[in-house]
């Protein structure tokens, strides 16, 4: 028996392509069971997964007034009647093999969890939309993530998109920590490795991510990634929490903002702000350079998701370190 869990809100631009994926698994339906865990939606994502449940009945919805993903993923976990248990998300389509090939590998390598590669794509393709994308799936704009970069062979890990455990895990290592609003999944995948369990990557199947297609969309959801990687640390009392990329791009913040500020007492300290940022510039200018060459996208379409994707991840880490001493 597979129980997967999904937490949504407001999901109505997405939803029916990810229902329409988990449809289509060669999974057993009869061993299946699938809880949407809603955020009380305002739109009509609940409309369109109830219509669906009319003819799939293992489709069901769950209520989450609580609004956050780790409150989310602990009902459906403990609702889940499986054996294991997978966890989605609206904003993602899957292939076919999908939930068969993760739980096959889950227990042929007697792992703890186990995920397969994240790909990036949009919904709507456009010259900008496409940068976003590159940008997005890029080690340059992700770090050494390799669950997006893409893997060729069975790899241990320290974290996966999603995830897939048997339901004894959550007994062993336990449920989501509901303080975090993100970071969540990696925070919980830290904790199994510090108890000795194990976590790895498989190549046979791959989830599509679609990502947000505006500026102000990329920021928003960066931005809060960022401040959530220093307030998962502080709720959480480990700095292992995370790993060292995601705070590279805080270190970038501040190494411009600093020099900028204390050019008010000294003005010589604004040639160092300079040099630091016209380095940025220069080396992020050849990677765009180079990869609207090879992959015929805009340049500056480049640059700008670039820019805005490090810019905003390092000034929410920096918001988060600002709100520390006022958090009750």
């Amino acid at each position: 028996m597979l129980s997967v869990v999904c937490p949504i809100y407001n999901e109505e631009k997405y939803i029916d392509q990810c229902i329409q994926s988990i449809i289509a698994q060669d999974y057993p339906k009869d061993d299946l069971e699938v809880f949407f865990v809603d955020g009380m939606s305002t739109d009509r994502t609940r409309e369109i997964i109830k219509r669906y449940a009319l003819c799939y009945p293992f489709l069901r919805v769950l209520d989450n007034p609580q609004k956050i993903v780790p409150y989310a993923m602990n009902k459906g976990i403990l609702e889940a009647r499986g054996d294991v248990i997978v966890r989605i998300d609206a904003h993602t389509l899957y292939e076919k093999n999908y939930f068969s090939v993760l739980v096959k590998h889950l227990y042929c390598l007697q792992a703890d969890n186990v995920g397969a590669v994240c790909k990036t794509d949009v919904l709507h393709k456009n010259p900008k939309t496409l940068t976003i994308r590159e940008v997005l799936s890029n080690k340059w704009g992700v770090g050494n993530s390799i669950f997006r970069t893409g893997i060729d062979k069975i790899v241990e890990v320290d974290t996966v998109p999603f995830g897939c455990w048997r339901r004894d895990v959550f007994d062993r290592y336990g449920l989501y920590d509901e303080r975090l609003v993100r970071n969540q999944d990696i925070e919980l995948n830290k904790r199994i490795l510090r108890g000795g369990g194990k976590i790895f990557i498989v190549p046979h199947t791959y989830s599509t991510y679609l990502a947000r297609e505006s500026y102000a969309g990329i920021a928003k959801n960066n931005y809060g990634n960022g401040k959530w990687n220093i307030l998962t640390v502080y709720y959480t009392r480990q700095l292992s929490s995370l790993s060292l990329r995601h705070f590279v791009p805080l270190v970038f913040v501040i190494s411009l903002l600093l020099p900028l500020l204390l050019t008010l007492i000294y003005f010589p300290f604004f040639y160092i702000f300079s040099f630091s940022f016209l380095a940025y510039l220069f080396l992020l200018g050849g990677i765009s350079l180079n990869l609207a060459f090879s992959k015929k996208l805009n340049f500056f379409y480049l640059l700008i998701s670039f820019m805005v994707l490090h810019v905003s991840y390092g000034w929410g880490s920096l918001v988060g370190i600002l709100k520390l001493p006022f958090i009750k």
